[in-house]
């Protein structure tokens, strides 16, 4: 009969544990770069940009 008992103070914060570990995994993929990584993709980016904005036909 012990067997059934539920303890639920453990549970909610079981899943109060696994609720903040599922949002810095988030995180880490959102936020996780190296500065290199960061200063590389926004060289790329102004690159980019900048090639674009050579084949514009419309001058302003």
């Amino acid at each position: 009969m012990t067997g059934n008992i539920i303890n639920f103070k453990a549970s909610k914060k079981r899943a109060g544990y696994a609720a903040k570990e599922a949002k810095a995994a988030a995180n880490r993929k959102k936020f996780g770069r190296a500065k290199s990584e960061k200063c590389k993709n926004d060289f790329e980016h102004n690159k980019f940009i900048k090639h674009l904005d050579g084949h514009n036909l419309n001058d302003k």
